[in-house]
């Protein structure tokens, strides 16, 4: 099993350097597998969308919550770390065009050695995609061909260049270099809690991030999952599993809990806008699993 860790946004410490360097060094030095970091591009006051993850329908962050530009945000943690793995949690795809997007996460991906793993969705806010200029009803059509948009251009295409066209976007004869550092490219997770999001992970994902799911209806949508995949030709097997869970919750029975439901990464949100109490937060948490320095 792996861990990441995904700092407290709303205590506003993601847009604090000395937090965010002594958080990933003192996470990379335990053994965590990455650090996440999360997207808003920005958020409308008085918004009428309803947020899917709790019960008000409202999202628990002030408006004005600091939310760092994740790519940038990690490039950042790359230049300060050496080994741990750089996660976005969730990046909001269709607010993205994604030609720009394939060159900024290959350049970040090459220049931390690989280290670099995209967890996406499609967006709940309509008034934040719009201000991006996004139709908020096509936003998953827009998103699949995104997906399909970023590895075309991250793939060898040889001399002749690459070529796609599709319903938004179009090119013939590109060349984008750097490439990532592995062939296949930016390994692409999908986060959300919809079938819309299990279907999307079972054709097109190399992972499912489950959001707001729990007990049962979670155990269903990871059958899904898999029977889906292996509907579309593909092993089950390879779509990793990431699943959320509190930091302060997590015990070695419930991460056996957890690799039984086929996880092989548990997302930890760490609390506190201290970074010395995060800290001894994440030494307990290592302790407790039994997390070794790589």
């Amino acid at each position: 099993m792996q861990f990441s860790v995904m700092p407290y946004v709303r205590a506003g410490v993601c847009a604090d350097p000395d937090f965010m360097v002594g958080l990933a060094r003192h996470a990379e030095a335990l053994g965590f597998e990455s650090i996440v970091t999360v997207e808003h591009p920005l958020v409308i006051g008085g918004y009428t969308s309803r947020y899917p993850y709790a019960p008000s329908g409202r999202m628990p962050l002030p408006d004005d919550t600091p939310i760092p530009d994740p790519v940038d945000l990690l490039a950042f943690v790359a230049g300060a770390t050496t080994t741990i793995g750089l996660a976005t949690g969730v990046l909001i795809l269709p607010a993205h065009h994604p030609v720009t997007l394939a060159k900024r996460l290959a350049t970040v991906d090459v220049l931390s050695k690989g280290r670099l793993r995209l967890v996406i969705g499609v967006g709940w806010l309509r008034e934040e995609l719009e201000a991006c200029g996004a139709d908020f009803a096509t936003r998953g059509r827009r998103t699949d061909e995104s997906i399909d948009v970023m590895r075309t251009l991250w793939a060898d295409s040889g001399g002749e260049g690459a070529s796609y066209g599709g319903e938004f976007f179009r090119f013939s004869a590109a060349h984008c270099y750097p490439k990532p550092c592995r062939p296949e490219g930016v390994p692409i997770h999908i986060g959300g809690h919809s079938a819309a999001s299990i279907r999307r992970a079972a054709r097109r994902g190399d992972g499912w991030v489950p959001l707001g799911l729990r007990g049962e209806e979670l155990s269903t949508a990871l059958a899904t999952l898999r029977s889906l995949a292996a509907d579309a030709g593909r092993d089950p097997d390879s779509i990793e599993v990431t699943l959320p869970a509190s930091a302060g919750h997590v015990s070695p029975e419930r991460v056996e809990e957890l690799a039984a439901l086929g996880a092989s990464r548990i997302a930890l949100a760490i609390g506190g806008s201290e970074l010395s109490a995060a800290c001894d937060e994440l030494s307990a948490l290592a302790e407790r699993v039994g997390l070794h320095p790589a």
